[in-house]
Order: structure tokens, then C-alpha cells, then sequence
């Protein structure tokens, strides 16, 4: 048996009055996922312990079958993993986004927080910009490292994990009141805005029409993870197919195989088939037992307030992804389970996460069901199923 993870990152919505009343789950045609609802099992599962912010970091981790109140010690250390920085037991890490604020004539404090994403810079671009702040800004303290588009970090060495705020939890707001405290940490971020506002790549991306990534602004700091092997957890040798940092991180920290693939970018235009044949290749080809395919970009079109985006990104993960693994592991012959879930929802209207249940939907070729579902929010709350303990699922999908 050969199990699978598809996880549609931040895909749970609210209703929609431009959709009548309809989630973009609910609206999007997932003839597939339908199709796997009506013969399996769809029910809700709560990813965010009580008490704990709904970031992807808690969400994903609870998903893999670990306990964040266990395991959690902070986003950015997963990231470093990924990035290959070894850490000692003293370094903070702190996850620097390259984004964008508004650039009208006010003090830095005055200014508006635009686009977390810098609509979705390329690597390419971030690392000369994030080698223009290193040369000025890296000091022995404070070291910077490129990550995969506006995702990078920094490394504070004997550093304190101290409360920062995600920037696409103020999307629209002015960013004052949630300036680091720290006074170095404030001062980077201030004078990172001087130092790339006016740099060629963003003049570049002003010409092109896209918003420049003209600050640094720090979130998610913690401290060197310890996870426990994911096979050692789970008796499987697993492998991990995403194109975000946090994900292969989290892989690395798992001691599960984490697979790069090219053209793979954490946004709505990646590379489905590149993804699908890799799952297809560790399944069929090596000897793995499970894999993880993460789809960063039904969350991005949410925090971009996208809605025809987010529903299309639902869509190509029904087409690209699951109709595509299914239909070439029923040829093969191939008995599997498959799990399809969020791992938090991304309302539109709110532009950020929520701690609220998301659907779940549990197919197993071997054991077809005829249950009458589809897979959308209110068909699993209609369910009645639901699973309190969000680490506890994968058990389930192993049982």
C-alpha cells in the first residue's frame, strides 16, 4: 500500500457573495476530488492546537503527525533547515520577507504595508537585493541567507525569540504599530527600505508593472528545531514535494526526502506535472512509502485577495495534480490512500489565515465507498466526521 498527501495550502474559504454565497471550494469544478469524495470519506479536522497561531508552520506539522506544543520552536528555524544553516542551541532565526510598502513622502513608520510577496518576486531578483542589505546591514550578529523568492532569513546569533508580526496579517494597515521592538531589528528594517527603494531591480519592476520588494520586515523567529525522524514516528520512509522553504524544511528536520523540482515556484503558475511525476517517481520507482505533495498556491491567491486566481489554483490542483496521480497509479496497478486537505483556511475577505476546522477528504482504492459527498467545506461539516487532534490524522490515513 502506498499512501499519499495532497495539501491544498491555505484552500479553505469563507462564503462568497460574488460567488453566491459559495466558498471558492464550493465553486471551483473538482470533478476528481468529487469523484474520490463520493467514494471515500470526507469529514473536518482542527490543524491548530488551542492557544496557537494559524500559521502553516503549526498547520503542516500537525498534518505530518507531530505535536506543535511538542515540536514547535518557531517558523524561521524550519526554513533554516532548508537552506542548509547550521544553527547552534544560542541562534535565533528570523524569517525576512522581501516585500513591498507604499512609497509615499512619510516617515517609514507612516507607511503601508502593500504586498507581503512583492507580487511574488523570483529568486533571482531577491538574492541581488538581499546581497545589496547583506553589505550593508550582515555583521557578525546578524547574518543574512537566500531563500526561494521573498522568503528569506536571518540569523541573530545569541538572540532572543521575541514577538514579530506576519506580514500578511496586515495587509493594508500601516506598518507602525507593529515594528520590531528591538531597536537593531527596527533599524534594519528602516534602513533596508533606504537601501532597496531605489535599487535598478525595482525601478525594473515598477517599469514591468510589479510592486518592488522595497523592505525587509522580520517575523516568525524562534530557535533550533528537534524533530523526531518521520520514519521512526510512523514506520514509513517518507518524501516531501513542495517548492517552499518551510516545507523542505520541515522534511530536512523529519529526515524525510525532499525533492526539489524545476520550475517549482510556490505560486498559482508552477510546475503541477513536474510535482505529479516526482510523487509518481518515489512511489513506483523507489522505496518509498508515502509522499507529501504541498501546493503553496491556493493560500497566496487568498492573502492577494484573488478570487478568480484562488479558484483556478483549486482547480489546477484537481486537474494537475490528484487526476493526474490517480489515473496513472490506477494504471500501474498501484493499491493506495490517498488524503487531500488544507492545512488552515485563507479567507479572501480577511486575507490571512484562520484557526477555524478545515475538510478533509480520505480516499482508498481498495476500499470504494459510496457515500454521495463532494468535497467541499459544508459537505464535510455535513459529514459529521471530525478529527480534534490534527496530528492524529495521518494516523488515520495509515490505520
Amino acid at each position: 500500500m502506498k499512501y499519499i498527501i495532497v495539501l491544498g495550502d491555505g484552500m479553505a474559504d469563507e462564503p462568497l457573495a460574488q460567488l453566491q454565497n459559495q466558498t471558492p471550494m464550493e465553486f471551483a469544478k473538482t470533478p476528481t476530488m468529487d469523484l474520490l469524495a463520493s467514494q471515500g470519506e470526507v469529514g473536518l479536522v482542527d490543524t491548530i492546537p488551542a492557544g496557537m497561531s494559524p500559521g502553516s508552520d503549526v498547520a503542516n506539522l500537525s498534518v505530518l503527525g507531530y505535536d506543535s506544543k511538542l515540536y514547535y520552536s518557531g517558523r524561521s528555524p524550519l526554513e533554516a533547515l532548508s537552506i542548509g544553516v547550521d544553527m547552534s542551541m544560542t541562534d535565533v532565526s528570523i524569517r525576512c520577507n522581501l516585500m513591498t510598502l507604499s512609497e509615499e513622502n512619510v516617515p517609514y513608520e507612516e507607511r503601508t504595508v502593500i504586498d507581503h510577496s512583492a507580487s511574488e518576486i523570483t529568486t533571482e531578483e531577491a538574492a541581488i537585493l538581499l546581497t545589496a542589505v547583506k553589505q550593508e546591514l550582515e555583521t557578525e550578529i546578524y547574518k543574512f541567507y537566500v531563500g526561494t523568492s521573498y522568503r528569506h532569513l536571518l540569523v541573530w546569533d545569541k538572540g532572543q525569540v521575541i514577538e514579530l508580526t506576519p506580514p500578511h496579517d496586515i495587509l493594508g494597515q500601516k506598518c507602525g504599530g507593529y515594528l520590531p521592538q528591538e531597536t537593531f531589528l527596527r533599524k534594519m528594517q528602516e534602513r533596508s527600505y533606504e537601501i532597496l527603494s531605489n535599487h535598478p531591480i525595482n525601478q525594473k519592476r515598477k517599469e514591468a508593472g510589479l510592486n518592488p520588494a522595497n523592505t525587509c520586515w522580520f517575523w516568525g523567529a524562534g530557535t533550533k528545531p528537534n524533530l523526531v525522524s518521520f520514519t521512526e514516528k510512523t514506520g514509513k520512509r517518507g518524501a516531501m514535494i513542495s517548492a517552499v522553504d518551510l516545507l523542505k524544511g520541515i522534511a530536512v528536520g523529519a529526515k524525510m526526502k525532499s525533492i526539489d523540482v524545476e520550475g517549482a515556484n510556490g505560486g498559482l503558475h508552477t510546475n503541477y506535472k513536474g510535482k505529479a511525476d516526482a510523487a509518481l517517481e518515489v512511489l513506483t520507482k523507489e522505496d518509498y512509502d508515502f509522499v507529501y505533495i504541498h501546493l503553496e498556491g491556493p493560500d497566496e491567491m487568498g492573502h492577494q485577495g484573488k478570487i478568480e486566481e484562488k479558484i483556478q489554483a483549486i482547480e489546477y490542483l484537481d486537474e494537475k495534480i490528484i487526476k493526474y496521480v490517480k489515473e496513472n497509479l490506477d494504471k500501474e496497478g498501484i493499491k493506495y490512500r490517498m488524503l487531500i486537505l488544507p492545512d488552515h483556511p485563507t479567507p479572501i475577505h480577511l486575507r490571512t489565515h484562520t484557526s477555524d476546522p478545515v475538510p478533509y477528504l480520505l480516499y482508498d482504492s481498495t476500499n470504494l465507498q459510496n457515500s454521495n459527498y463532494r468535497y467541499n467545506e459544508k459537505e464535510a461539516k455535513k459529514s459529521g466526521k471530525f478529527i480534534a487532534k490534527g496530528y492524529e490524522i495521518i494516523d488515520y490515513l495509515f490505520s
